[in-house]
């Protein structure tokens, strides 16, 4: 079963945990480092009183931590009345073997004794004294790090608190503005000039996708309301015909020919919103990239089918054969070639010319500029275009493209003119 903490109470389990883990190496790994400089103090702590010692031995060591042993050059020794409460042996000569230096230390009973000489006036002097002195450092040093490291536990465990506790409201924040993202609930960020970190980062992409999703919510409302219009526009023909032919207003002929017109127009409609529907359907699947296909049929079959609409228009076709070769599908590039002639046959003036070189696709009409407000959104479904027509056909060429890794783009010749060019 999985424990529920904040995330303030795990960053301060966090710290604790690497609080306690140098606590503890400090405890263990400092003292063994700071040895040799204890003993180099002990063993200066030892030499100096010998320089200051008298003759007479005991007159020196009262209530001292340091026992003196005196040999004189005639191999007499004296020790001073320290010595036992110092280091407990009974034989002195048991302990002077141990003194095979200058200075130095050695066990006893596993205690450890540190040493000191120094010859005057045919008398050595050897100074001697516990690791009491030593443990005491180790204890001072040890108390010292345990309180600074506790002052510091202190500050930085405020600090940590103050912070995550800042971070968790951040995070709470970001989350509600999540759970409503597509909702009037929504708050905007308002700290992003006071944070510049990855939530602030985040912050603003959630804002961004609120703000992108707002659009996209207006956007599907205006579709459906262009969509429904331009449905309703020859349903409302086929309609007003029927009813005519059965008042004997309009012949029956006469409102077939029309009702047959009308739902061929509705078929297209239909048509070209189940084929933008597929296209978003299959964004993610990239099985068409690696089709290779000649568009040169394609071409040359929608110039067959557009020349009948506009006979009095010349077709001018500039097609290297090498070059011919695109990513797609027969039906994608039909879609394509036919919805920009579809367009074109509108508008052009007497020259329609198409242009395959190079990798790229220049479709040409000599038709009047397109207005600067119109080329901004003249790819987006049902905007308002040329002459305030709507449609789907120029996103199905955007979104097609797009999906086989293409691009689009639409020029305005200098007096008239417009180019499509595809790359």
């Amino acid at each position: 079963m999985k424990t529920k903490r904040s995330l303030a109470e795990q960053l301060l389990y966090i710290y604790v945990i690497v609080i306690s883990i140098i606590i503890i190496s400090l405890g263990i790994i400092l003292p063994k480092t700071l040895l040799p400089i204890y003993e180099e103090n002990i063993y200066s702590y030892l030499k100096q009183p010998l320089f200051f010692v008298g003759d007479n031995i005991n007159s020196n060591t009262i209530n001292s931590e340091i026992a003196y042993i005196y040999i004189s050059s005639d191999g007499s020794i004296m020790v001073s009345d320290n010595l036992e409460k110092i280091i407990d042996i009974p034989n002195v000569n048991d302990l002077l073997i141990k003194f095979d230096s200058d200075y130095g230390k050695f066990k006893y009973k596993l205690n450890t004794y540190y040493y000191n000489t120094s010859k005057t006036n045919n008398i050595t002097k050897i100074a001697i004294t516990n690791d009491k002195y030593i443990n005491t450092m180790r204890q001072d040093v040890l108390m010292t790090i345990v309180i600074v490291i506790g002052i510091t536990f202190i500050v930085i465990s405020l600090l940590i608190i103050s912070w995550s506790n800042n971070l968790v409201n951040r995070i709470k924040k970001l989350k509600d503005n999540v759970d409503n993202i597509d909702n009037e609930k929504f708050n905007h960020y308002s700290d992003k000039s006071f944070y510049e970190d990855e939530l602030n980062t985040l912050a603003v992409a959630i804002d961004n996708m609120h703000d992108y999703l707002k659009e996209q919510e207006e956007y599907k409302n205006q579709m459906y309301q262009n969509i429904s219009h331009d449905f309703k526009t020859p349903i409302t023909v086929m309609k007003s015909y029927i009813e005519a032919s059965e008042d004997g207003i309009e012949t029956k002929d006469k409102a077939i020919e029309i009702i047959k017109e009308q739902l061929k127009k509705l078929e297209i409609k239909v048509h070209s919103l189940l084929y933008l529907n597929k296209i978003n359907y299959i964004q993610d699947k990239k099985d068409n990239l690696n089709i290779q296909y000649d568009i040169t049929e394609t071409i040359y079959a929608a110039v067959d089918k557009f020349k009948l609409m506009r006979p009095d228009v010349e077709f001018v076709l500039d097609i290297d054969s090498k070059a011919t070769i695109f990513r797609g599908s027969s039906d994608m590039w039909e879609a394509i070639i036919d919805n920009i002639l579809g367009n074109f046959v509108r508008y052009a003036d007497k020259t329609i010319k198409i242009t395959v070189k190079n990798n790229k696709i220049i479709l040409y009409n000599d038709g009047p500029n397109i207005d600067k407000n119109v080329l901004n959104n003249i790819f987006t479904p049902y905007e308002k275009g040329i002459k305030g027509v709507f449609g789907l056909g120029l996103s199905i060429v955007k979104k097609t493209l797009h999906f086989l890794e293409y691009d689009i783009s639409i020029e305005n010749e200098k007096k008239k003119g417009v180019k499509f060019i595809i790359k």
